[in-house]
């Protein structure tokens, strides 16, 4: 399966990997209501605003038969003041359709996201996960990324969910 950068035309299909992914994974999580309500065509706004930006994230997508996207990644310097954005990366977002969870793409688009972050120079990674959010956490920890005991309570869909913060060193 194909892994490569995204282009901005691959705005559309990234924001429906985004959409489908959060109204399957997070269906016991978050409210129904505010799932079915998730905009494809808005979301694509904003991942077309985000890959045309003088400084955009490195969003990799991994594409199927014709080319399809099927999963994508964000990934960008550490944005809070807790560590060294020269050293320290983050990836902000890993996202696949529902239908090709536990093929192994995601799998490879993760580690070929922490490649990509150890080639620009990061040392480590760190990432958000929903506590809740069990086979997310099992996905990031047989990748080696484990929670480093940071928790923030954040307000989404009506909703106050911990996440936990995971960590990994990318050169070991």
């Amino acid at each position: 399966m194909p892994i490569r950068e995204a282009h901005p035309e691959d705005a559309a299909e990234i924001a429906a990997v985004h959409v489908l992914s959060w109204r399957a994974a997070y269906r016991d999580l978050l409210p129904g209501p505010f799932l079915d309500a998730l905009d494809i065509e808005e979301r694509a706004a904003e991942w077309r605003a985000r890959l045309t930006a003088p400084d955009r994230p490195t969003v990799l997508v991994a594409t199927g038969p014709g080319g399809q996207v099927r999963a994508f990644s964000c990934l960008r310097a550490w944005r809070g003041e807790e560590f060294d954005p020269g050293t320290t990366a983050e990836l902000a977002a890993l996202y696949s359709l529902p239908e090709v969870w536990g093929t192994g793409v995601g799998r490879a688009l993760l580690a070929e996201s922490t490649q990509a972050l150890a080639t620009a120079g990061f040392r480590t990674a760190a990432l958000w996960v929903f506590a809740g959010n069990a086979r997310a956490r099992r996905f990031y920890e047989a990748a080696g990324w484990r929670p480093d005991g940071e928790a923030v309570h954040e307000e989404t869909g009506g909703r106050v969910l911990e996440e936990l913060r995971y960590r990994r060193d990318l050169f070991s």
